[in-house]
């Protein structure tokens, strides 16, 4: 008679792997999340007219529903995972616009969007410098707990609580960087997309440089991929005579969550035969007779 039974480092993986395996389908999906939460966010404060000041405070809610159930999963699951994201995006989207836009950013004619106050004006420069410090209190903090920055090696509640803390700061610190590149460095919003994508060219390149450690280019390229989404959202969303689409939020945010939900579905499929295959394969590896 035997016993099938798996490994302690086996069975923690099995249980507590909460991440997904970074891939180009990853990072594909990453850019479809936060284009989508951009469009959703601006769908929402402006074209529903909510209002900064309110969507923030609803879309907070929404990213602390979906951070709890994806806290609570023992196991990876996509639509958990990608749900988070794309909550953080949208969030992130609204409270970065609450912190650097005011009054004069409103379309004309306009004087209030929403209940409450409409923004808190600090500017893309100024809303840019706190957030990149939160996101480095972070950092410090994660590095002295002693935990990995590594995504692929995370496995316990308060690595991955400091991991989705990253994320929303990183969030909202990329849409104020991609709305300074698309309003105010003159490039527009489709040279900002194309110089970020420049840049995330050569994050890329140096993932084949032994000297630059993969887990500092993964985290720059994570950040950067949301003022990638800003700019491509934005490039949707605006009317040509801004040098849009003209798509407008409804449009951009249905294609966007078609893709987003296509690959989610695909991600299902491939992570319903990882387990299939990775548990059968470790019971047998460690059958003992009993």
């Amino acid at each position: 008679m035997t016993a099938s039974v798996m490994p302690p480092s086996s069975r923690a993986e099995a249980v507590m792997k909460k991440l997904p395996e970074i891939t180009l389908a990853f990072w594909v999906m990453k850019v479809a999340a936060t284009t989508l939460g951009e469009t959703a966010g601006d769908m929402i404060s402006q074209t529903l007219e909510l209002g900064y000041f309110l969507s923030t405070v609803t879309l907070f809610a929404i990213f602390v529903v979906t951070l709890v159930v994806q806290l609570r999963s023992s196991r990876y699951h996509p639509v958990f995972y990608w749900t988070v994201i794309l909550s953080t995006s949208m969030a992130g989207t609204t409270l970065s616009d609450f912190m650097n836009r005011d009054t004069g950013n409103l379309s004309a004619g306009t004087t209030s969007l929403g209940w409450g106050p409409q923004g808190l004006g600090l500017g893309y420069p100024t809303g840019a410098a706190i957030l990149t410090s939160l996101l480095i209190a972070v950092f410090v903090v994660w590095r002295t707990t002693g935990l990995t920055f590594d995504i692929s090696k995370i496995n316990t509640f308060r690595g991955e609580a400091l991991f989705w803390t990253a994320i929303l700061i990183s969030n909202t610190l990329g849409t104020s960087m991609g709305d300074f590149l698309a309003d105010s460095s003159g490039l527009g919003y489709l040279g900002g997309a194309v110089l970020i994508t420049a840049v995330l060219a050569v994050l890329a390149a140096c993932t084949q440089v032994r000297w630059m450690p993969n887990v500092l280019v993964f985290w720059l390229a994570f950040v950067l991929t949301r003022p990638l989404g800003a700019t491509v959202g934005d490039f949707f969303t605006k009317p040509a005579a801004k040098g849009g689409l003209g798509l407008g939020t409804y449009g951009a945010s249905a294609v966007l969550l078609a893709v987003l939900a296509g690959f989610i579905g695909y991600a299902m499929v491939g992570e319903r035969r990882r387990r299939a295959i990775a548990v059968p394969a470790a019971t047998v590896r460690t059958s003992a007779p009993i």
